[in-house]
């Protein structure tokens, strides 16, 4: 009986509220540009003027936006502005400079008010306060537009309304741009909901559309029912209707009805609070307890960790802990409820933990991280499915092995055909972040794979250079072309080249040290552990296709000791861009000398043909030059 009485109370101001919102925006009859004065001055007019820089006078300023109607109807956005005079001793004729901007006109416009201040009487007194009110109507002046006014030193910025808050607020037909449906919401006590109905006399060819949305900055999403069930029913609620005219013209009609009754819906906004807990660790180490709390609308509350007992409703707080939810974290998830993010740092670890949360007049929990034996059954279930599923595939390959097989030799005998004589090749590109070279090497990879050729591009490669580095992945590739015995193609860029003449004059200034790289490299390439990779030679470059290259420099400096360098790597170079520095006078760089290069794409035959025969055909370097 008591919840009924409350919600028909709540019908009742519900319908209070729709009738006292129209009054939000003051409504003032205007005929033409009104200036009026007080008692104490006299002889008040206004004409246009300029911008004159008068640095003080005895003025108060106040502005406000108001609605400029003729005859109650077809009302238009105005200012109205007010000010308070201090009339000087003995002044009589005087006058003020009113000025305003608005962005879109990118300029001033002032205002003259010119009067007569009438003379105190004999005791000095003045007879009353002084004032003038200027009531202005421009076309510059509209709906959500910023208007900021000027007189002498004193300014005031105003904000006007948008049409579609001036429509929610103002009668139907009193402003020309509202053409807006009104609706209340009605509560049916039978069906325990709230139903939205729209005033019928608003009849209009468009199709009718309305959205919800919980708070003011929420997303407002689209809904085809008319009614909201009652427990779903919340104090930050608010919807949107509007005639849908498919352009700019369909102006909406905003209305957040329940926000005054924030006491009477507390209770369905904690009905649906949820919390979500976590345990983790953080970087330094510790122990942490992450919590997502998920509420309709956002709410004041304190949160804190406990540690559950023996009983099922028994948490003690952990003390030092306890936080209250800040108004600036919160987010909107996709069903249009809040969520705020939050973390308890340095736990004790091997404890029950739980979260509490309080409210105003509600306290909730403990809300528990998932049972981690739940997550077990869930994963042993898992695997059991993987099981039976395997079993079934391999049921049905017995079943199809004839023709799985002679599908197979089919596949293998058409790449075996294909890649005769083909091989594995390794592409490095040049250690500059240069785009038309890249695609270049991008294009050159895939002309191989075209060709034939299995083809490996640090490009390409980009996952396994992230995880296993620059240095051991092209140690692994360096393994796969011993097995295969075709080379490594370096592209050869300025940068490129400057690179090796740096890496050079490195080496010699080094000494001993640079000596350990080339023992650590020829290590890895007869099997045992690689030394020396932290070498500051193979660092401070931009990209780990930078750190490829300089470690390529390595393995050509350890395979010129064997003198085996031109078997295992070559030289192209793009003819679109220049190979040698301007500022390099000297020839190519010693660890380039002695490797075949081919120029492309004019050399591209010659390429292939040494890529074919390989390292050991009659003539290495057919088609290209050693340098």
């Amino acid at each position: 009986m008591k919840a009924m009485f409350l919600w028909w109370s709540l019908a009742i101001l519900l319908l209070i509220q729709s009738v006292a919102s129209a009054l939000e925006l003051e409504m003032l009859d205007y005929k033409s540009e009104h200036f009026t004065c007080s008692k104490g001055i006299s002889n008040c007019t206004v004409k246009a003027g300029a911008v004159v820089l008068i640095p003080e006078c005895p003025v108060d300023l106040e502005v406000q936006p108001v609605l400029c109607c003729r005859q109650g109807t077809a009302c238009r956005p105005c200012l109205h502005i007010h000010l308070d005079i201090q009339p000087r001793n003995h002044q009589t004729a005087s006058y003020v400079n009113v000025c305003y901007n608005v962005p879109e006109l990118g300029m001033d416009i002032c205002k003259i008010l010119e009067f007569t201040v009438i003379p105190a009487a004999p005791d000095g007194q003045a007879t009353s306060k002084a004032w003038l009110s200027l009531l202005l109507k421009d076309n510059a002046v509209s709906f959500n537009s910023q208007v900021t006014v000027y007189v002498c030193s004193h300014h005031s910025k105003v904000v006007l309304p948008s049409v579609d808050e001036v429509c929610s607020s103002a009668a139907q037909g009193v402003v020309e741009e509202c053409d807006i449906p009104s609706f209340s919401a009605l509560i049916d006590q039978e069906s325990h909901e709230v139903r939205l109905q729209v005033n019928k006399a608003d009849d209009s060819p468009y199709p009718l559309e309305m959205c919800l949305q919980h708070e003011d900055n929420g997303v407002c999403r689209t809904c085809k029912e008319s009614t909201v069930p009652l427990h779903s029913v919340t104090p930050c609620m608010c919807f949107q209707v509007w005639w849908n005219k498919g352009d700019e013209r369909s102006h909406r009609s905003i209305s957040c009805p329940f926000r005054n009754h924030t006491e009477l819906l507390q209770r369905n906004v904690w009905e649906n609070v949820s919390v979500s807990v976590v345990q983790g660790q953080m970087n330094s180490g510790g122990a942490m307890l992450s919590w997502n709390l998920t509420a309709p609308c956002r709410v004041e509350a304190e949160v804190w960790p406990c540690q559950k007992g023996a009983g099922l409703d028994r948490c003690t707080e952990l003390v030092a802990f306890r936080q209250r939810l800040s108004d600036d974290i919160w987010r909107e998830n996709s069903r249009g409820h809040w969520v705020m993010p939050g973390v308890f740092e340095d736990v004790v670890l091997g404890l029950d933990l739980c979260v509490m949360v309080k409210g105003k007049n509600s306290e909730l929990g403990p809300f528990c991280p998932i049972d981690s034996s739940w997550w077990h059954w869930r994963w042993s279930l898992l695997v059991l499915l993987s099981l039976m599923l395997a079993v079934l595939a391999a049921i049905c390959l017995y079943f199809l092995h004839g023709k799985l097989k002679r599908w197979a030799w089919e596949w293998y005998q058409k790449e075996c055909g294909r890649l005769a004589n083909r091989g594995h090749i390794v592409l490095l590109s040049p250690p500059d972040v240069d785009g038309s070279v890249s695609e270049l090497v991008c294009e050159l990879g895939s002309s191989l794979c075209a060709q034939g050729f299995s083809v490996s591009v640090d490009l390409w490669s980009r996952a396994e250079l992230c995880s296993l580095g620059p240095l051991p992945w092209l140690h692994s590739q360096l393994q796969h072309l011993d097995s295969q015995g075709i080379r490594a193609i370096l592209v050869l860029t300025q940068a490129a080249w400057e690179r090796a003449e740096d890496w050079v004059r490195q080496w010699d200034q080094q000494g001993q040290q640079g000596k350990d790289i080339v023992q650590g490299v020829g290590k890895e390439e007869g099997g045992e552990e690689v030394e020396g990779e932290d070498n500051g030679l193979l660092q401070g470059m931009f990209s780990p296709y930078a750190d490829v290259f300089s470690a390529a420099l390595s393995c050509i400096k350890a395979e010129h000791k064997l003198g085996c360098a031109g078997e295992r790597f070559l030289l192209v170079h793009f003819e679109a861009h220049s190979a040698k520095p301007p500022s390099s006078e000297r020839g190519l760089p010693e660890l380039f000398q002695g490797l075949p290069m081919f120029h492309l794409p004019s050399q591209s035959q010659g390429l292939l043909a040494e890529l074919a025969m390989g390292p050991t055909g009659p003539e290495a370097g057919i088609g290209g030059h050693r340098v």
